[in-house]
């Protein structure tokens, strides 16, 4: 893992789309079925919007009818990070980007074999480069 990005508000601003900034810098979420990647089939690894980090290969994602892009783990351990989170009166886990502390979305224990984990990213905090690309 690399060391980690800091940028000031100003400067992811003028890197990201609005929706992109809401979801990474602000802990937003987008509408369920309404981002990018959900549908995303193709070989290749999803990156970080914001930084770039490969979080996830396409091997690993699923369709867990939630409506967000769902992976059962991502490329490596190291690639995000856990935290609690106890907005609007739940209790679950927040994953971020590792390289550049983003809100990507949460993790539940509700996914599919070898991991039992489902990592419920949203699209926006998403980029996705094709194997043909790399």
């Amino acid at each position: 893992m690399k060391e980690r990005i800091i940028r000031s508000n100003e400067e992811w601003k003028a890197m990201l789309t609005p929706e992109q900034y809401r979801i990474l810098r602000e802990h937003g979420t987008e509408r369920a079925f309404t981002g990018p990647y959900l549908d995303e089939k193709r070989a290749g690894t999803f990156v970080c919007a914001a930084c770039h980090e490969p979080l996830y290969r396409s091997e690993t994602k699923f369709e867990s009818g939630c409506g967000w892009p769902s992976f059962y783990a991502p490329l490596k351990k190291e690639a995000v990070s856990e935290y609690e989170d106890r907005s609007f009166l739940m209790r679950r886990t927040e994953i971020r980007c590792a390289g550049c502390d983003g809100h990507l979305g949460h993790v539940f224990e509700d996914g599919p074999r070898p991991t039992g984990l489902r990592y419920c990213i949203n699209g926006g905090a998403l980029a996705f480069v094709p194997d043909s690309e790399a």
